[in-house]
C-alpha cells in the first residue's frame, strides 16, 4: 500500500508513522509513505497556498493552483483512489476502512484554515472522508487516522492475522473485554470461564459479553446486528 498524502505539515505525518506497528509495516515494506507539500508547488514567490475569500468573510482559503500542480506531480496508480479529508465527508467506518485496503495507492488531501477552493473538488473529484461531526484545525490527524486503520487490514502489519479479526466493529459488535496477569486485583477477579481453557466456553462468553456491551454502549449496533441475524435466519 502507497498513501501519498499533500498537506502543509508534512512532519506531521512522517513523525507519526515513525512509531511502533506503523513504522515496523514501513520497515517491512507493507506500507509507503510518501508526503507532498503544495508550498513547493505554489508559483508565488513568498511560498503563499492561501487567499481571502471571494465574497468576504473570515479565514483563509487554500488555493486551487499549488494543490492541483502537487496532486499531478503524483504517478497515480490503475488501481488507485483520492481522498480529501473533510467534515462535509462520509463517515469513516471498517467497511469503508475495508474497501480502501483493497487499492494499491491512496492520496489524501489535508486541508486546512476555511477549506479548499471549491474548484480542487471539481478537478480532482475526490471521495470526500470524515472522521465525525466536529471540525479540526487541519487533515492532518484524520488522515493518519485512516492510515492506521487501513494499515492494520494489510497482511503482514500485524503480528497474526486473528489480532484483527475480533477487533470491534469486525462482525458488527464491540469487542468483547479482555483480561491478563494477576488473575485478581484489588477484589476484582478474572472470570473462571477464561481460565479452565474450554475454548468453546470461552467462545461463548466472549460472544454473549459482546452482545451485552453492543447493547449497552451502541444500542444502534446491536440493533442492527439482531436485525441482520433474523434474516440469515
Amino acid at each position: 500500500m502507497i498513501f501519498e498524502v499533500l498537506t502543509l505539515f508534512p512532519e506531521m505525518i512522517e513523525s507519526s508513522c515513525n512509531y511502533s506497528i506503523l513504522k515496523r509495516a514501513i520497515e517491512a515494506g507493507i506500507v509507503e509513505l510518501h508526503t507532498i507539500n503544495p508550498r513547493d508547488y505554489t508559483l508565488n514567490k513568498h511560498k503563499k497556498v492561501d487567499d481571502t475569500p471571494y465574497g468576504g468573510g473570515a479565514g483563509m482559503v487554500l488555493m486551487v493552483q499549488p494543490y492541483i500542480d502537487a496532486y499531478e506531480s503524483i504517478k497515480l496508480l490503475e488501481n488507485s483512489t483520492t481522498i480529501m479529508l473533510s467534515p462535509q465527508g462520509k463517515p469513516l467506518t471498517d467497511k469503508i476502512v475495508n474497501e480502501l485496503a483493497q487499492y494499491n495507492q491512496i492520496v489524501m488531501l489535508c486541508g486546512h484554515y476555511e477549506g479548499f477552493d471549491e474548484r480542487i473538488r471539481e478537478i480532482i473529484k475526490p471521495v470526500e472522508i470524515s472522521i465525525g461531526d466536529f471540525v479540526l484545525t487541519g487533515g492532518e490527524l484524520p488522515a493518519l487516522c485512516l492510515i492506521d486503520a487501513v494499515s492494520r487490514k494489510l497482511e503482514g502489519t500485524l503480528g497474526k492475522t486473528e489480532s484483527a479479526e475480533d477487533d470491534s466493529f469486525t462482525n458488527g459488535l464491540i469487542e468483547y473485554p479482555h483480561y491478563t496477569k494477576p488473575r485478581e486485583y484489588r477484589g476484582l477477579k478474572v472470570p473462571e470461564v477464561l481460565l479452565n481453557g474450554n475454548h468453546k466456553d470461552i467462545n461463548a462468553f466472549r460472544f454473549e459479553e459482546s452482545l451485552k456491551r453492543t447493547k449497552a454502549k451502541r444500542p444502534d449496533l446491536y440493533k442492527a446486528y439482531m436485525e441482520k441475524s433474523k434474516l440469515k435466519n
